[in-house]
């Protein structure tokens, strides 16, 4: 099978890409390398995936040019799409950078998908399209109209352009809303990054809502396992389903939306107790009220993705923080 993944020098794209490739399929991977966070990084990830059936290109998705030459070219048969900006205050400085990767970069994936006949797209939605939602778990068949930052805006625009394109063209799209993504090689923007590097250095933390949030924790392992698994789960059109009685997670055309996280949301004071426990310090904590965008529980209901592809989450909490901690103490010779 002959893969696109967007995004490959990202934290979750570089190790799908790894899985595709042990299990032999080819695979072209896409990325702009932006400055956002540590290029260095990101290089790294990239000299990580030493396989003969992976190509890399620099590219942006926001490039309608070459996205649509790309594709004419490659012809791909499934399309893995992770590439956005990320980050849900750098939404509140820079909200143009999200315009042109979260909207315009998916509509020229869409385009090419769509011109080009691709067997599947799937593509990364966010558990932060849930806003203003108090009830939980978060099920996708929820309403998601009350984003609280521009970030989570874009990618319910990603599902609703996705939901167009599976209605008018027959493409077979599927969004996955991931949920606080954590592990090796993860990206220094998020929460247990900050934590580590700050607790090792000695320096104080900031902890928000003054520690009361809850966050459904997701090792990358299992994000992996999930997001390959269900590239292989291709909607089909479903002509008996109608809106008065569906979800807003399906449709009569091929189109599906899951939630892909934990299932077991953790409390940050946990979070924060189980990583100085893997630093061995205890951390200085600078508590201070919700920050803008921010939202105070996070809770997956996954129940369908399991169905679908019988995915279940297996690294705990404990365990996926030591291996974090241990790869970056070994990463920055800590």
């Amino acid at each position: 099978m002959k893969y696109l993944v967007t995004g490959v020098a990202g934290f979750i794209g570089s190790r799908v890409v790894e899985s595709l490739c042990a299990q032999g399929h080819s695979v072209i991977g896409i990325d702009n390398v932006n400055d956002y966070y540590d290029t260095n990084l990101k290089d790294a990830r990239l000299a990580r995936i030493e396989n003969q059936l992976f190509r890399f290109i620099r590219m942006d998705i926001a490039d309608r040019a070459a996205i649509a030459a790309l594709f004419e070219k490659e012809q791909f048969q499934r399309v893995i799409h992770l590439a956005a900006q990320a980050g849900v205050r750098y939404s509140i400085e820079n909200p143009m950078a999200y315009a042109d990767s979260n909207l315009i970069g998916h509509l020229n994936i869409l385009e090419g998908c769509r011109n080009e006949k691709v067997e599947h797209l799937v593509y990364a939605s966010s558990s932060s399209v849930y806003g203003l939602n108090e009830k939980t778990p978060f099920e996708t068949a929820d309403s998601v109209d009350h984003p609280v930052s521009l970030y989570a805006a874009t990618k319910k625009s990603n599902e609703l352009m996705s939901h167009s394109y599976s209605h008018l063209y027959n493409l077979p799209t599927t969004g996955l809303r991931f949920f606080t993504v954590y592990g090796p090689w993860g990206r220094p923007d998020m929460a247990p990054f900050i934590f580590t590097k700050k607790i090792i250095a000695g320096e104080a933390i900031d902890v928000n809502n003054n520690g009361d949030m809850w966050r459904d924790f997701t090792h990358v392992d299992d994000i992996v396992e999930g997001v390959v698994r269900i590239a292989d789960v291709v909607p089909r059109r479903d002509d008996t389903w109608k809106v008065e009685t569906g979800t807003p997670a399906s449709s009569s055309a091929p189109y599906k939306v899951y939630n892909i996280g934990h299932g077991s949301p953790i409390s940050l004071m946990t979070f924060i107790e189980e990583i100085e426990r893997a630093c061995g310090k205890m951390a200085t904590k600078n508590f201070r009220e919700m920050q803008a965008g921010d939202v105070y529980k996070t809770f997956a209901d996954t129940q369908d993705l399991f169905e679908a592809t019988g995915y279940k989450p297996q690294v705990g909490v404990r365990e996926g923080v030591e291996g974090f901690v241990q790869w970056y103490r070994e990463f920055y010779a800590k």
